[in-house]
């Protein structure tokens, strides 16, 4: 087993706690999960960084999703060092070795110079370790690598030497430094990697593990990283882009990389990547590659034995066969309404993210209100929305407060302006007042890490701006499915041309097309191919290419100009469906050239209910959105219907003075009930008679949108 659902790049640091805004020069964290880029996560310290990983690594391994952790530092050390400071060479007993020695602090205070002195103890002369802040501190450690002479192990690591790093794993300061950052990330990697079934690459046999560690370096895509425009903090680029280029390169390059270790690698670690630099920038330049594998050859088969297939046999059948086909990539929030998303959102930030107030006011603490009249002096100053106040409010005093402004320290309940008096520095209000009265509480609509919105959701103008809310502003969304339209037969001619006898205009493919771009699809018109093998084949070809899934219509029976028919069954990937149906009982499903094909009727009003009732929701499971069903409501019928058994049927239909009244002729060659209806009655299998008020399914058009 060597795919990974998830990639996950830690920029890691050795320095004091980041502020509170993101900054360069902390803990960045960069996902990909099943081929779709996450916003970068910022932690300020290495407490927080750990606590999140640990999270992540449960809840990564409970969704059944395999990852692959890469960390920016060394895990291991030039051969003979790790024998020389612990006796064995098996470098995790090292991790170990530090996980006892190494002190760390939330505000970022630690021991690692201490822990460097005691190890540079037990090798004679100077060093290995060297670099320090001051010149005085640390007698230990030299300021300066003169002099230091390595002959116990190397300078640098065989894995070091090929990737062209530019450090050292045993500098301790001065830039470009990592070996702080490893003294620092190794006692973290040595707990976590107790956590459930984690394996370190390459270190330990991680083909099976659920979680695997490694060391990667942001230096193998510099070129990319450079490139990056506006205002992104170039360590959080750096791990997105580099969990892009793992998460976009196919499984079986990724397994190649991970076996391209050199001789030493057992005892020194090495490096994912190293010598793969070109590879990795090309997958960072791109988007991700990370693709849906394409439909089978006989994913439309039906049991053996079927020959007529009632329709929610028929849907059921679809809906356990239909699989995602398109990929994954990021776009701006501006751009993303109508998108379908590609993972769970979650929120980098609580919504409201701090407790304030829902009414223009006067804040105070809500405790010492009692009954009666209140009068509570008023501190100098005020609370607004985007203006909040510095200080806090002492017990028994009041502050001006607006709409939207977070409440000051000592404030937990607002009375309205309306229900105040105020004078000499004074508000005056009648009590008592609930506690926490006209305020909202922080992440009382999302909580910070909470899911926002799930993967699979059309995105909605409101959920842009429940994103926004949250932190995001950039999302993961499923390509746009493309679904090529292609009418077939000689009888055919483009609309507004000069129609022949015999002829006719071609009305399904305006229909087809306009209606898969209201469904939020990419279209490719692929026109009209004659009755002819030759043309139908190229017209099919041509739709492979670009297309994610063909809708034809006509020649989908068994006739001798069926050549949609034909032709799939010489690829031997056709099923002809005989739906249970009226209208539209022929439908003939395969795929050519990995795409779905769904051979729909000629006739312009099976057409549409087939697409309507099978392409639609088919093309909703296609495109990530998951199976479609239609909202349909029960309402009384305005029409008399008898209805043999045998067959679903669908009668074009429309809502006036609150009944269901049908088109007055059933027939499918009268496109003009199509115009005239906005929606379908649907009819069960059985026989039914109708009358006047009896309740009967209606499902507007719009509600197949």
């Amino acid at each position: 087993m060597t795919e990974f659902d998830t990639i996950a790049i830690v920029d890691w640091s050795a320095g004091k706690r980041a502020p509170v805004r993101p900054s360069k020069d902390a803990i960045w964290i960069g996902v990909a999960r099943n081929g779709a880029e996450q916003e970068p996560v910022y932690c300020r310290s290495r407490i927080e960084a750990e606590a999140w990983l640990s999270g992540f690594i449960e809840a990564e391994a409970q969704a059944g999703r395999r990852v692959l952790i890469g960390f920016d530092f060394p895990f291991g050390y030039p051969r003979g060092f790790v024998r020389h400071v612990t006796g064995s060479d098996d470098p995790l007993q090292f991790w170990d070795w530090l996980a006892t020695r190494i002190k760390d602090s939330e505000p970022g205070e630690n021991n690692r110079f201490d822990v460097a002195s005691e190890i540079n103890r037990l090798f004679d002369g100077a060093g290995p370790f060297w670099g320090k802040p001051t010149e005085d501190g640390w007698p230990d450690v030299p300021y300066r690598k003169a002099g230091i002479i390595y002959d116990i192990c190397a300078e640098r690591r065989a894995c070091d030497l090929a990737a062209k790093a530019s450090s050292s794993c045993f500098q301790l300061f001065f830039n470009p430094t990592v070996g702080s950052q490893a003294l620092m990330g190794l006692p973290m990697l040595a707990r976590l990697r107790r956590r459930g079934d984690v394996s370190v690459w390459p270190f330990q046999d991680w083909s099976t593990a659920q979680t695997v560690f490694a060391e990667i370096w942001p230096g193998l895509i510099e070129p990319v990283v450079k490139e990056v425009q506006g205002d992104e903090i170039r360590d959080a680029a750096q791990v997105r882009l580099l969990a892009r280029a793992l998460a976009g390169l196919l499984p079986e390059r990724l397994n190649a990389l991970l076996q391209d270790v050199g001789p030493e690698a057992q005892d020194e670690a090495w490096i994912l990547g190293a010598g793969h630099s070109d590879e990795l920038i090309a997958a960072a330049r791109g988007q991700l590659v990370l693709e849906p594998p394409p439909l089978r050859n006989d994913c439309f088969a039906l049991p053996a034995g079927v020959d007529w297939t009632p329709v929610d046999d028929a849907l059921a059948l679809l809906r356990d066969r239909m699989t995602v086909v398109v990929g994954v990539e990021t776009v701006p929030l501006m751009q993303a309404a109508g998108r379908v998303l590609a993972g769970d959102l979650v929120a980098k930030r609580s919504n409201p993210p701090h407790p304030n107030t829902a009414v223009d006011g006067y804040g105070f603490a809500g405790a010492g209100i009692g009954e009666g009249p209140q009068v509570l002096p008023l501190v100098e100053g005020r609370a607004a929305a985007g203006a909040p106040f510095a200080g806090s409010v002492p017990a028994g005093q009041a502050i001006r407060v607006l709409t939207g402004a977070d409440l000051p320290g000592g404030v937990d309940t607002v009375v309205l302006d309306e229900d105040v008096r105020v004078g000499d520095g004074q508000v005056a209000f009648h009590g008592p007042l609930k506690r926490g009265a006209n305020t909202r509480k922080a992440g009382e609509d999302v909580t910070q890490g909470g899911k926002a919105l799930e993967a699979g959701r059309v995105l909605t103008p409101a959920d842009l701006a429940l994103a926004a809310a949250v932190g995001h502003g950039a999302v993961p969304v499923r390509k746009r499915l493309r679904v090529a339209v292609l009418s077939t037969g000689d009888e055919i001619v483009e609309p507004g041309s000069q129609a022949s006898e015999g002829q006719i205009f071609d009305a399904n493919r305006p229909m087809l097309l306009s209606l898969c771009a209201g469904f939020g699809f990419d279209v490719m018109d692929m026109g009209c191919a004659t009755d002819d093998r030759g043309a139908v084949r190229a017209a099919l070809d041509a739709a492979a290419l670009g297309a994610d899934v063909i809708l034809t219509s006509g020649g989908a029976s068994a006739g001798d100009e069926d050549h949609i028919s034909a032709l799939l069954r010489e690829s031997g990937a056709i099923q002809e469906w005989r739906i249970a149906l009226k209208p539209g009982r022929p439908l003939a499903l395969g795929v050519w050239g990995g795409v779905p094909v769904f051979g729909l009727p000629g006739n312009p009003v099976a057409a549409l209910v087939c697409t309507l009732i099978f392409a639609r929701p088919a093309m909703g499971a296609l495109s990530g959105a998951g199976w479609f069903a239609p909202q349909g409501f029960t309402v009384p019928a305005a029409f008399e219907k008898h209805k043999k058994p045998g067959r679903r049927e669908f009668l074009r239909a429309r809502i006036r003075q609150g009944g269901a009244e049908v088109f007055k002729s059933e027939g499918s060659g009268r496109i003009s009930g199509l115009s005239w209806a906005e929606g379908l009655v649907e009819l069960p299998d059985g026989a039914v008679h109708v009358r006047p008020g009896d309740p009967v399914r209606y499902i507007p058009f719009s509600s197949f949108q």
